[in-house]
């Protein structure tokens, strides 16, 4: 069957597709149950290997520019929308903390790196962003994940953390 393209030449559908193999067993023929736009602007799309007939999600989003994060030691790097995720997971494990709470507060974090006008922006300052959004979702993630990323050096240092939260709360 043949597609037209946005120029009005046509086009094969195999041409239009992209090869996404399944990763169960490695198949490159799957299939699209379902396409949705997902939170961060791009494409969710369900699809099922046409092998095994296991179904899985694969996502599509644009490419933007993020600042390079400094580091502490002055090295830079790009943002790694993965390792925020994985320390705010490990933070809320077994806490009552959905994992669509867990991603508003990424996408949030990605999204003002985003609007950001600078180039390099300092890691702490995502740091600052977690621990702010952690202490308005869950007290107990946020002493978490304080206790690693705040120069909190003692037993007291933490008692003092905690007893000021308490204070606010």
């Amino acid at each position: 069957m043949d597609t037209p393209s946005h120029g009005g030449e046509l086009l094969r559908n195999k041409e239009l597709q992209t090869d996404v193999n399944c990763p169960f067993c490695h198949n490159e023929e799957t299939r699209v149950l379902d396409t949705t736009p997902d939170l961060r602007g791009g494409v969710r799309r369900r699809r099922e290997c046409e092998h095994c007939h296991k179904r899985f999600s694969t996502y599509e989003r644009p490419v933007t520019t993020l600042p390079l994060i400094i580091k502490q030691d002055g090295t830079r790097e790009e943002f790694d929308r993965e390792k925020v995720l994985r320390g705010i997971r490990i933070a809320c494990t077994k806490r009552p903390v959905s994992a669509d709470q867990i991603d508003k507060v990424v996408n949030g974090i990605e999204t003002a790196l985003k609007e950001s006008t600078r180039q390099e922006l300092p890691a702490w300052v995502i740091g600052d962003m977690v621990i702010e959004n952690l202490k308005e979702l869950d007290q107990v993630a946020y002493i978490r994940y304080a206790s690693v990323y705040l120069p909190l050096d003692d037993v007291k240092a933490l008692r003092d953390e905690i007893d000021r939260l308490l204070l606010e709360g």
